[in-house]
């Protein structure tokens, strides 16, 4: 059995780091998405990731928040159904994108990743993106993320291994995970997420965008 085959079972069964596409309200824009557009802007960002990442095309979010403070982003994104690090890496795309050197930030995430597999993938793959990363020009940043809320009781350490990824590979962190729970917490209020308590509402998305931002254009 392949490593990749390996790894969708591992998900299907334990939801430890991936994302399921059950059914939502939200209709998801389609994986991939990308402005086409990386010339002539102020900044260029490559979002990996899987569809915390392309539900409600989080990165044309994020272009659309850099515009409120007169930054204009280029953004593409390489996100497909229940990757984890370790998926890009064996397709090996994001080697070829990274390596064009047309981005200025390299934005990463799989799924919750709460439990000791998800944080080594988390560290070993996030070292080896790190490595490609400062051979050409790009800074390395972890989205965190956030658990399902059927498993909310993990969220903790969702955020310590996201912290823990980021710190250990010298990368930028953005903190979206930490923001939810601190909204979350404070107004018992769980509107970030979508109808099926696990992907992002378009609103849980807008959020996730202004993090972004502010933590990369502080």
């Amino acid at each position: 059995m392949g490593k990749y085959k390996f790894t969708l079972i591992i998900l299907a069964l334990c939801v430890i780091y991936g994302c399921s596409d059950g059914q939502s309200e939200i209709t998801p824009l389609a994986p991939n998405t990308t402005t086409d557009n990386l010339a002539n802007t102020d900044y260029n960002i490559l979002f990996i990731g899987n569809s915390l990442t392309y539900y409600n095309n989080l990165p044309k979010l994020v272009e659309h928040e850099a515009e409120l403070i007169d930054l204009n982003i280029g953004t593409k994104s390489i996100a497909r159904a229940n990757y984890a690090l370790l998926d890009h890496w064996a397709d090996g795309e994001v080697q070829q994108q990274i390596a064009t050197k047309k981005f200025d930030f390299i934005v990463v995430q799989q799924g919750p990743s709460s439990q000791s597999f998800g944080r080594q993938i988390l560290i070993e793959y996030g070292e080896k993106l790190k490595e490609i990363c400062d051979e050409n020009g790009a800074e390395l940043c972890f989205f965190m993320v956030w658990p399902s809320r059927a498993n909310y009781y993990t969220f903790d350490g969702v955020i310590r291994n996201y912290q823990e990824a980021a710190t250990i590979n010298r990368a930028i962190l953005c903190p979206v995970g930490r923001v939810w729970k601190s909204h979350f917490d404070q107004t018992n209020n769980f509107d970030y997420y979508s109808p099926d308590a696990f992907h992002p509402s378009l609103k849980g998305s807008q959020v996730a965008a202004e993090v972004i931002v502010e933590t990369l254009f502080p």
